[in-house]
């Protein structure tokens, strides 16, 4: 049966020297990246002018180049075409920039030929506040290490791990699934990083290499900071104690794709939503900081207190850090 591969969104895409307009066919049935996996990317927004972190995704996705590619774009060329695609745009959207190999190498079809390394800047509206509370389970997959997977760099060849435990979570009749380590350690969700609140203390997984410490989240940890709130880096495992029961603590996720949102309820497998634990993580209680999230988010987005609609952080000026120069 034939599927529309037409773009969802108005879409745009820096590739060979020019912008295309909506989802141009760049990879074929030959190429390395279509079976064997060899994509990079990275993810950041823009919206009301701004793009946070554009220069700090720029670099990342070069970072994860150089695994196996060769003639990476500098990360400010990448970020000049950005904002030349952005002022194709009326709305809010995301930018992946990415890179692929289009050839195996000679004797080795598996592995990459650096030499055929492909670039690509793709930008598609996608608007922002579009984040609901949701429900969480814990998956019965985990995160690999840097021993098993390419854990140190963002690339394609990870998320159907994602997947997978997206697609497990909501056939048990949630939305997500927290997500541990090889160790038992609570890494993060199957598509963000994660928080705990519990007694006005801020904790987030210590990064161990099995999960991308994120750019967004940085931020958020930098925010929190600067408005006073102690934020810890720890390992937290899977426990279902009666004191874990009891324990209230909250959950909240960042990531830059949208902004950072808060589970409505959680439970293990085989329990129903909003039974049992947070798998580590304690009971859900609703709290002070936890309700004022849905708003601070969008001042972490941003990456500027300016843009605060709540009153957990100071308001001010519209900060223009990462706007257009």
């Amino acid at each position: 049966m034939a599927v529309d591969t037409s773009a969802r969104t108005t879409t745009w895409t820096y590739v060979d020297g020019e912008w295309i307009s909506g989802n141009p066919p760049l990879i074929g049935p030959v190429s390395h990246a279509m079976w064997l996996g060899s994509t990079v990317f990275d993810g950041a927004r823009w919206f009301d002018g701004i793009a946070p972190d554009l220069d700090a995704h720029c670099r990342r996705v070069n970072r994860s180049a150089a695994i196996w590619h060769e003639g990476a774009v500098s990360a400010e060329e990448i970020e000049r075409l950005t904002w030349e695609g952005i002022g194709q745009f009326d709305g809010d959207g995301n930018l992946p920039p990415m890179y692929w190999a289009e050839h195996g190498e000679v004797g080795s079809v598996v592995a990459p030929d650096p030499a055929s390394t492909r670039f690509a800047l793709c930008l598609f509206e996608a608007p922002m506040h579009t984040a609901k509370p949701h429900s969480l389970t814990l998956s019965p997959y985990r995160r690999p290490t840097p021993e098993c997977a390419m854990t140190d760099a963002k690339t394609g060849s990870l998320y159907p791990n994602s997947g997978r435990m997206i697609v497990e979570a909501r056939a048990r009749g949630f939305d997500n699934a927290l997500v541990r380590d090889m160790n038992g350690n609570i890494a993060e969700t199957a598509s963000s990083n994660v928080f705990m609140v519990k007694d006005g203390v801020v904790f987030t997984p210590a990064a161990n290499r099995t999960f991308l410490a994120g750019i967004t989240r940085a931020r958020v940890i930098g925010l929190l900071r600067e408005a006073g709130y102690e934020v810890r880096r720890s390992h937290a495992v899977d426990r279902d104690s009666d004191a874990e029961r009891s324990s209230p603590r909250q959950l909240f996720q960042s990531r830059a794709g949208q902004q950072a949102r808060q589970p409505r309820t959680a439970g293990g497998p085989g329990r129903p939503q909003g039974a049992g634990t947070l798998h580590g993580l304690g009971t859900q209680h609703p709290g002070r900081l936890t309700l004022r999230l849905p708003t601070f988010p969008y001042n972490t987005i941003a990456g500027c207190r300016g843009l605060c609609r709540a009153p957990l952080l100071p308001s001010g000026e519209k900060c223009r850090a990462n706007a257009r120069r």
